[in-house]
């Protein structure tokens, strides 16, 4: 047997309540639609007011702008303001235009009036300048026709005290190896490395830090040499390398110091001057620290 369902019908006057209600709720659900739509309306047309009247406010702003902007260039704070801003503008590039260099360099700017100096006629130029409160260094600059390399030995050396170290394992393993800790640790406290050839590999991972300073030993210019002690005697005694710097072919050489005297400087420059091939050589340019240039001719 299935299971009975048991249908009550009420009264006319309950079925009457039930219909009113059902419309209660259909009339509510149409008022809620209309509430909807109409605040979809006015957010629409508030967001239009909105956007015309930043428009409005835009062009009134820029209007009061103007006027504000009118009004105070007109003030007289306003012309002081403009005045004294191109003032202090002059008055900077006037501290540059009136910088005066110093009597001691007119003085020898003075006295360097020729174009073109022989050797002998340049150190005698240069020594006759007013020099500073220290040693200055005389120096060559050679321009150059392409790129130069190589040593020379000055007869008189440069002046300066060079610090040569030598990395030989085989001779002293322990010594190598406190060397190339310092060299790690980037203590560099020589000027010239000198290698044996069984040291290069060695010398592999300091390369980053010996390159840059132009301490990496090279075959080319006698850092890497088998008996280290007799090419470490020839560049304390003034052997020195060079070559042309970067993209610029020129070469700048320390060739002593003015208390050498004429006769001192004229050996190390023909030394170095001899050294170079004289196709490639363009212009030479002998000076001081502090001092103006000398065409060598």
């Amino acid at each position: 047997m299935g299971k009975k369902r048991t249908i009550t019908i009420g009264s006319e006057e309950e079925q009457m309540q039930k219909d009113e209600a059902a419309k209660r709720r259909e009339a509510k659900k149409v008022a809620k639609a209309a509430e909807k739509e109409s605040d979809a309306t006015n957010v629409t047309e508030s967001e239009t007011t909105d956007s015309s009247s930043v428009i409005l406010n835009d062009s009134e702003g820029s209007h009061s702008t103007d006027t504000t902007s009118e009004e105070r260039d007109s003030s007289p704070m306003a012309q002081n303001d403009t005045e004294e801003k191109p003032k202090k503008k002059m008055e900077k590039k006037e501290a540059v235009s009136t910088y005066q260099p110093s009597p001691r360099h007119n003085a020898n700017v003075q006295k360097a009036k020729d174009t073109q100096y022989s050797v002998s006629t340049a150190l005698d130029t240069l020594l006759g300048f007013q020099s500073a409160k220290f040693d200055e260094t005389v120096e060559l600059h050679v321009n150059t026709t392409d790129k130069v390399t190589g040593s020379v030995v000055l007869p008189h050396g440069t002046g300066k005290e060079v610090r040569v170290a030598i990395l030989a394992p085989l001779q002293d393993a322990q010594a190598a190896q406190k060397l190339l800790d310092k060299i790690d640790a980037g203590q560099i406290d020589f000027d010239l490395l000198i290698a044996t050839p069984d040291a290069m590999p060695r010398l592999a991972k300091a390369a980053k830090i010996l390159g840059p300073r132009g301490l990496m030993p090279n075959p080319k210019n006698g850092t890497v040499a088998a008996n280290p002690e007799e090419a470490a005697k020839k560049f304390a005694g003034g052997q020195i390398n060079y070559k042309t710097e970067g993209k610029v072919n020129i070469v700048h050489m320390a060739l002593g110091k003015l208390s050498f005297g004429k006769e001192k400087l004229a050996d190390n420059i023909k030394a170095f001057l001899g050294s170079l091939e004289k196709g490639k050589v363009k212009s030479v340019y002998l000076k001081s620290t502090m001092s103006p240039s000398l065409r060598i001719g």
